[in-house]
């Protein structure tokens, strides 16, 4: 429902608080009036736009989060629980808690109860609200991004991330590798497979922290773990004993030796890294909206660095380099390219084309 269906629903205590908090000159006992009055205000976009500049980091963060959640209704503890992970304090804050950024929140006119006997005590965000919001914050996060001439030469990938997910069905049916107790190829194995694909990572080295990124991050590059965690969660390929197998449904894949679709990998990607980042379509699609055209990696950083909780000893930076940009690059929805302002980006048609439209996928 749009933001004028959720007002006519809303009972007068919650008009008048709204009203109240925005102080609308109107007739109080009116609901019409009430009604006519928040529509005028809450539809501006002089004031959409004051609200965002407005809001703590942390109530942007929480917005966000509301922006990107595409189920029709909203539980309390669901609200709190996205409260509570857009604080990126340990403890709740100097506004009285959670349960006050929900309050103030309602209060705002930017959330609503359910209009029937079962979503009574179920929330949702208006979708024209939604709309305008994503709009405003856009303008928010562009403001201080930083466009760049082409480079003389930039990288793209393409469908390499495809052709090598059959490079490596190819390798498990001809070699059948041996795994070491903790269930990983050994570094010899994983020298040879990676030097038949056709985008190389360096070989992990000993000691460092290496987790939340999916099983397969403990012991590969991240590239590699990405391509062998798909392979296994489709069950192409099976770790059997102290070998690595090729199972009959990764035959029947490799015979035809038809490129797996990227929309299905960069689908897979986005569920297995959001235990770790877990606004990660959000940020593909701000990031998609950022890099129309070539913006510097710096500025990008600038733009939505406070958008990325840390991740153990992940920090905001390196989580947007390492883990989403290259991710991207590796998945071909981005170009990548060196200017004399440093690293710049920009996206593919086809990156541009998933990211506005990943809400679809998840």
């Amino acid at each position: 429902m749009n933001l004028a269906d959720m007002l006519s629903f809303a009972d007068m205590s919650q008009l008048t608080a709204i009203a109240g908090r925005y102080r609308c000159e109107c007739k109080q006992n009116s609901k019409h009036d009430l009604i006519q009055t928040l529509l005028i205000t809450l539809g501006s976009k002089d004031f959409m736009e004051a609200q965002v500049r407005e809001c703590t980091l942390d109530d942007l963060r929480f917005l966000n989060t509301l922006l990107f959640d595409e189920r029709s209704y909203l539980t309390l503890e669901d609200l709190l629980a996205a409260a509570r992970a857009s604080s990126f304090e340990t403890q709740p804050g100097k506004n009285g808690g959670f349960r006050d950024t929900v309050t103030r929140f309602k209060n705002g006119g930017w959330l609503f109860n359910g209009a029937s006997q079962h979503t009574r005590y179920l929330f949702q965000v208006p979708k024209d609200l939604k709309e305008r919001f994503r709009e405003r914050m856009a303008a928010r996060i562009k403001e201080g991004l930083e466009i760049s001439g082409e480079p003389d030469l930039y990288r793209e990938e393409g469908e390499l991330a495809a052709a090598d997910l059959l490079t490596l069905l190819r390798f498990v049916l001809e070699n059948e590798p041996e795994l070491n107790l903790e269930g990983a190829m050994y570094r010899r194995s994983q020298q040879q497979l990676m030097n038949g694909l056709h985008i190389s990572e360096p070989l992990l080295t000993k000691g460092g922290w290496r987790f939340g990124y999916g099983r397969a991050c403990e012991h590969y590059p991240p590239r590699l773990a990405l391509l062998y965690d798909y392979a296994r969660h489709r069950r192409w390929i099976a770790e059997e004993g102290q070998r690595l197998k090729l199972t009959s449904t990764g035959a029947a894949v490799l015979e035809e030796a038809k490129y797996e679709s990227l929309l299905q990998i960069f689908s897979f990607w986005l569920r297995l890294y959001k235990g770790a980042i877990p606004n990660l379509p959000s940020l593909v699609y701000w990031i998609s909206v950022s890099a129309y055209d070539w913006v510097t990696v710096k500025s990008l950083k600038n733009a939505l660095g406070w958008l990325i909780k840390p991740f153990y000893y992940d920090d905001a930076d390196s989580i947007l380099e390492k883990r989403i940009l290259r991710m991207m690059l590796h998945l071909g929805m981005l170009r990548v390219g060196e200017a004399a302002e440093g690293p710049v980006i920009k996206m593919t048609t086809w990156g541009m084309e998933r990211a506005q439209s990943q809400q679809l996928l998840l």
